[in-house]
């Protein structure tokens, strides 16, 4: 979890339906090589997300200094929210993701790898949610760590997983690595997206073990199939 005040300018702009386990022989993290995976696409996703039936209580903020106005929306098998992305760096120590890079870095996550040991951000794609709050408790609606993700930005799709959780009430963040991936700049001190991100979590899904990317890729990619025919 990481609990952050934006007080850098430069950081205020930072940014399934069926349960689903697959498990994957990868014990380590695979990082992505391309900008859209798998093979449904990003507008056939978009399509479906296009109005909110509001499941959470409230709304979120995307920052401290915003106002609260993200709600939490259901569909069919999943719960998806639009907003920013901030970059986490959080978890093991690694080139771009320790202290002297990140001034909100913190050496944990909330979900561990298969060896027990915090999440690798920089070579991980995973997402963060709002820890359980009386605006939303994301476990009552099938979502837990290592459940898969479809984050989409500028036309591309990501699959992560649900890697750590944060705020209360601010929702819209992003491991280093899902960034990179979606060509946002993952820097998580200057970094991130202002708005535009679109995360799709896919309900009762998770991946085995939770560092596998190709894994989350995999199963994804057959969730998001599901998630179009249905909704």
């Amino acid at each position: 979890m990481r609990i952050r005040t934006l007080t850098l300018a430069a950081a205020s702009g930072a940014a399934l339906l069926a349960a689903g386990v697959l498990p994957a022989n990868a014990s380590g993290a695979v990082h992505p090589t391309s900008a859209q995976e798998g093979s449904v696409s990003a507008a056939d996703l978009l399509a479906k997300v296009t109005s909110c039936s509001q499941i959470s209580n409230g709304k979120y903020k995307t920052d401290d200094e915003t106002s609260a106005t993200i709600p939490v929306c259901g569909k069919n098998g999943a719960v998806f929210w639009k907003a920013d992305m901030d970059i986490d760096c959080d978890g093991q120590r690694t080139t771009n993701c320790n202290e002297d890079r990140d001034p909100w870095y913190q050496d944990d996550t909330a979900f561990h790898q298969s060896n027990g040991k915090p999440l690798k951000a920089e070579s991980l794609p995973y997402i963060v949610v709002p820890s359980s709050s009386s605006i939303w408790k994301y476990s009552s609606y099938g979502i837990k760590g290592g459940g898969v993700v479809a984050v989409i930005y500028n036309n591309k799709v990501e699959y992560a997983v649900v890697g750590d959780t944060g705020p209360t009430k601010i929702i819209g963040e992003a491991s280093y690595a899902t960034a990179k991936a979606l060509g946002i700049d993952p820097d998580p001190a200057t970094g991130g997206a202002d708005s535009g991100v679109t995360y799709i979590l896919f309900k009762n899904s998770q991946v085995s073990p939770i560092e596998s990317h190709s894994a989350a890729v995999s199963l994804g990619q057959q969730l998001a199939k599901q998630f179009i025919t249905n909704n």
